[in-house]
């Protein structure tokens, strides 16, 4: 009886040494984790208080932002500024990237929620690999928990990859705010300053002969070089920022944007000159009806603007039709 007693008082004092170690290694293995976590988070703060934008490279995009738990979000953009990568519009798109890390540790300089870091192909190739990219420059929001969501890569082709655009981006992932504070810049102003003193300039030179100043051609020549230039898309380069053309990894450059969602700042231009065009050939079919003399010349002449006017438009609506799937209707070309 004594030794069935000893054998269930062994058992007990088995579980309770046993469960005691289980809470031990369970509240040591806590403060470990919480432990690293503080280190990891302070150590992301005082990098960010000597550069905004932390560079990253395999080991520590690791440590910072695959490693778990984090209880802060981490905005990575992937980049390519090596001059033998040709990524054109790699540096424009860190500019802009820096421009927002810049505001964010301005206006909210102790907060510890939200770090922004890049990482070079040249110094995280594994990282490329990892993530499976293949081109550049991507931007990735790291949530506090769980993976990365398609949402969490921003659609550059889409929106651009202005500050403005970025700052938005971020606060539809994380909440947090972010006003652009963009550096000084004069070249405007400069530019419109030189633009009214030559202006005033030519003006005075001309002071006794202004009859120009009434030349209804120049009148309608500018109004039409402006209306082609905000046509062509020339105020949605200006907001978006997008890229001047986009090469892909293969090596294959595009001009046109395949989506009516995007478009390339070269793709404006082209857009331009094609309804320049269209517009060339009303114009000389108009003054073919509308002048008088020798008919034949006439005739060429509205011969010659109404080929321009097909041709051009056809163009035109091909584009068209290549942005907009589904779209049905061509004229010359499809």
């Amino acid at each position: 009886m004594l030794f069935v007693m000893d054998f269930k008082t062994s058992i007990v004092l088995l579980g309770l040494i046993l469960s005691l170690n289980y809470v031990c290694g369970q509240y040591r293995m806590k403060n470990t984790l919480g432990s690293s976590l503080s280190d990891r988070v302070q150590q992301l703060s005082e990098l960010a208080l000597t550069r905004h934008v932390i560079k990253f490279n395999g080991a520590k995009f690791k440590e910072y932002v695959k490693t778990t738990p984090r209880n802060y979000s981490v905005i990575v953009m992937f980049t390519a500024m090596a001059p033998q990568r040709q990524c054109h519009i790699c540096r424009h798109a860190n500019d802009e990237f820096v421009i927002v890390a810049h505001s964010f540790r301005y206006l909210q300089s102790r907060s510890n929620k939200l770090f922004f870091a890049s990482v070079d192909f040249d110094e995280g190739s594994d990282v490329f690999q990892m993530m499976r990219l293949n081109t550049a420059p991507v931007y990735m929001h790291f949530p506090p928990k769980g993976k990365p969501k398609p949402a969490d890569t921003m659609d550059i082709q889409r929106v651009g990859f202005a500050a403005e655009a970025i700052a938005k981006w971020i606060s539809e992932r994380t909440d947090i705010q972010i006003r652009i504070l963009r550096p000084p810049n004069y070249s405007g102003t400069v530019a419109i300053i030189m633009f009214l003193v030559i202006t005033g300039g030519f003006l005075y030179m001309r002071r006794n002969n202004l009859d120009f100043i009434y030349n209804k051609t120049i009148w309608g020549l500018g109004a039409l070089f402006f209306t082609l230039t905000m046509i062509s898309g020339q105020m949605w380069n200006h907001i978006r920022g997008p890229p001047f053309i986009h090469r892909s990894p293969s090596g294959n450059v595009a001009y046109i944007h395949a989506s009516s969602q995007g478009q390339f700042i070269l793709e404006t231009y082209i857009v331009m000159i094609l309804n320049g065009a269209v517009v060339l050939g009303i114009i000389l079919m108009t003054e073919a009806a509308s002048r008088k003399g020798d008919v034949k010349k006439r005739r060429i002449f509205a011969a010659i603007g109404a080929g321009l006017v097909a041709i051009f438009f056809s163009l035109l609506l091909s584009i068209f039709r290549n942005k907009v799937q589904g779209y049905p209707y061509s004229l010359l070309f499809k």
